[in-house]
């Protein structure tokens, strides 16, 4: 992609702009660009199979969300230590067992975001280290009713939908009725 607007926009997490790409037929088409540097997310289980859920309102759209614990990575940092970063700060938990569900990409026509999944098993308490900013409540839900409300569309954070989908498959655990 070649830039047309080099500069763009530089916010606090994002960078946006424009630039131009050849398509597979030769033609030239202008696009957008979110810059983001991706993030990790987990699926913390505990041993009676419930799943760690942080309850928070997010500005952005008005409402509270249910959602994994996740954070953005740092530069060069490797995403598994960004899931261990994050499930200690936000749930106060650190896991002794860690397992990669994959990555996903948010939405690959515009951002450049690419969040990648664990599953967090054999759990210990630690302190929670919150953000300026940062208020959550931890719920716990039983995986098979967590997969329920992903599927059903009580949760609606795509990230965390995706995650419990692919551990409940992974660990053979069907949504409850």
């Amino acid at each position: 992609m070649s830039d047309n607007d080099p500069a763009g926009y530089r916010g606090r997490i994002v960078t946006v702009r424009t630039g131009t790409i050849d398509l597979p037929d030769g033609a030239k088409m202008e696009i957008d660009v979110v810059e983001h540097p991706g993030g990790a997310a987990v699926v913390a289980l505990d041993h009676h199979d419930r799943v760690c859920l942080l309850e928070q309102h997010r500005h952005v759209i008005g409402r509270r969300l249910c959602e994994i614990p996740a954070g953005r990575l740092e530069p060069g940092e490797d995403p598994i230590f960004t899931a261990r970063r994050e499930l200690a700060e936000e749930a106060g938990l650190q896991a002794a067992h860690w397992l990669s569900l994959g990555a996903i990409v948010s939405s690959p026509g515009v951002f450049t975001e690419v969040v990648h999944l664990f599953l967090a098993r054999e759990l210990t308490a630690t302190s929670a280290q919150l953000e300026p900013g940062e208020i959550l409540e931890l719920k716990w839900l039983p995986l098979a009713s967590a997969m329920r409300e992903a599927l059903n569309g009580t949760v609606e954070d795509a990230k965390t939908v995706i995650a419990l989908v692919r551990a409940a498959s992974r660990l053979g655990i069907a949504p409850d009725a």
